[in-house]
């Protein structure tokens, strides 16, 4: 046949429809089509799996999860501080996280009461010890000179050993792998925390004069870390620090007249000095005492440690201007699920460091409630 026949047999004629690119796909096309109806399948195939996957197979049960009560038999020593007849705020706080973490898990959990004394703390580890536990979650103020043996022997019988509120990394260290934990505060660390935050707020001039209400170096050694954190820091921003002493007897009667008289004493001491920095429970009754002396809200700037209700009111009140929180209900539930995970599980040591956190009146408001629940 010619070519011109070829042609004009190929052409359209009147009567016929037009032909159309979907009608007649290129190469192309073509393959980007095929590519779309293999990806296709693949998905309708992938999804039919999962569904036959999931409602035909029947997930590993989590055996931590899936039992609410996995502790169950665990024996468990925890030191929480205070007095139990006179319970002071932050005790309160650490035993409602030890109870709430022994509720949870089922763990069978005896408290010891030291009356936050470092030496009745010693003695009480060795009353612990006798009654063949399966874990010891106890504070760290008595040092490592004085808890060193003890903890070597605790655990050359089996115990576990892990700490709270105060750390000795040198033991803790030691046995990690035997679930020697740590929930607290970096003692050195928070007070330098406190201290740049008081810097950084308040902006002293250099050379102004700072009273600092410190540790008993030599009955609560550990603890003095967070005493020198609190000067290292003000030292580098070129104030100059007052020290004074806050004697064991001074954390037990927070509202008596001798608490009352160290705060008025140190005021006459320094008269120069309009911030003061407590290491302790006694920022609590800053409030309380310095209106009994007469003073007024900002006269002088108070920054502490820990929260409580008269804490949050003296915040509000502007008797005290700014709180480290070391977050003491997780200082008592931590140790207990630590104690548990080792005991069940044998997991290692946990670090955990509880106080970062700054607490003034621009963010006191956000967990007042908790504050009033025993939470924070």
């Amino acid at each position: 046949m010619p070519i011109e026949d070829v042609i004009a047999s190929s052409k359209p004629t009147a009567s016929s429809s037009p032909v159309t690119a979907a009608e007649i796909p290129s190469s192309k096309k073509g393959k980007s089509k095929l590519l779309f109806t293999l990806l296709l399948l693949v998905i309708i195939g992938i999804g039919a799996y999962l569904i036959y996957f999931l409602t035909t197979k029947t997930p590993v049960q989590n055996t931590v999860i899936g039992q609410a009560k996995f502790c169950q038999g665990v024996k468990i020593a925890m030191f929480v501080g205070g007095n139990q007849s006179n319970i002071d705020p932050f005790t309160n706080v650490v035993y409602n996280g030890a109870k709430a973490a022994e509720t949870m898990l089922g763990a069978n959990v005896q408290y010891f009461w030291s009356d936050w004394n470092a030496s009745k703390m010693v003695e009480q580890f060795q009353d612990a010890m006798s009654t063949s536990p399966d874990v010891i979650a106890m504070l760290g103020h008595p040092g490592a000179d004085a808890l060193s043996s003890l903890i070597d022997e605790a655990e050359r019988r089996g115990i576990i050993v892990t700490m709270q509120n105060v750390d000795i990394p040198t033991i803790r260290e030691k046995y990690t792998n035997n679930g020697f934990g740590y929930a607290g505060p970096d003692l050195y660390q928070a007070g330098l925390t406190l201290s740049n935050g008081l810097i950084r707020k308040y902006q002293p001039k250099e050379g102004s004069e700072v009273i600092v209400f410190a540790t008993d170096k030599k009955t609560d050694p550990a603890r003095y870390a967070r005493t020198q954190g609190m000067i290292d820091g003000l030292t580098a921003g070129k104030l100059v620090v007052d020290e004074v002493t806050l004697y064991i007897n001074m954390q037990k009667g927070l509202k008596t007249i001798d608490v009352q008289n160290m705060f008025g004493n140190a005021m006459s001491k320094y008269p120069r000095a309009k911030f003061i920095m407590i290491d302790g429970a006694i920022t609590s009754v800053v409030p309380l005492h310095f209106k009994a002396l007469g003073k007024k809200p900002g006269e002088y700037i108070v920054a502490g440690f820990d929260l409580s209700s008269d804490v949050v009111a003296g915040i509000k009140s502007g008797y005290i201007g700014l709180i480290e929180d070391q977050q003491p209900y997780l200082q008592g539930f931590l140790p207990i699920l630590q104690a548990c995970l080792t005991k069940k599980y044998g997991f290692a040591g946990l670090y955990i460091n509880t106080g970062i956190g700054l607490i003034d009146n621009s963010n006191v408001d956000l967990i007042t409630n908790f504050v009033k629940q025993g939470i924070r």
